[in-house]
């Protein structure tokens, strides 16, 4: 059974990785720089960020996605898979308003760093 949460993020189904934010989420997980694309600072709020638990798909995911926009893709790698191998799954919110399995969110950004999809925004990242 999912646990249920604020915690909101989109993997879109056909486009890039973006987080939208939780109507009642008190504790960072990097949303607003995510959407600047200041991925480095959405990294150090999520490390920082005492009050999610290491093992917390919301956190794992935001995670990857900062990473993985870096270039660090092998980083990214272990922290989708952790999330998409949770024995648990949360049911997170999308940017279109749908409700979704962490895991398949995961495994959703597990396929998007196979087709090289994070590249851009580390091309992006070097400008």
């Amino acid at each position: 059974m999912a646990i249920i949460t604020s915690v909101a993020l989109a993997l879109l189904a056909q486009g890039p990785v973006e987080a939208v934010p939780g109507p009642q989420a008190g504790y960072d997980v990097g949303y607003e720089e995510l959407v600047a694309n200041d991925n480095r600072a959405a990294r150090q709020a999520i490390e920082n960020c005492d009050e999610l638990a290491a093992a917390d798909p919301a956190r794992l995911i935001n995670h990857g996605i900062a990473l993985a926009r870096m270039g660090d893709y092998d980083a990214a790698r272990t922290e989708f898979e952790a999330a998409a191998g949770a024995r648990d799954s949360v049911e997170l919110e999308t940017a279109a308003g749908d409700w979704v399995d962490s895991r398949r969110l995961a495994r959703k950004a597990l396929a998007m760093l196979d087709k090289g999809e994070f590249a851009r925004y580390y091309a992006l990242s070097l400008r």
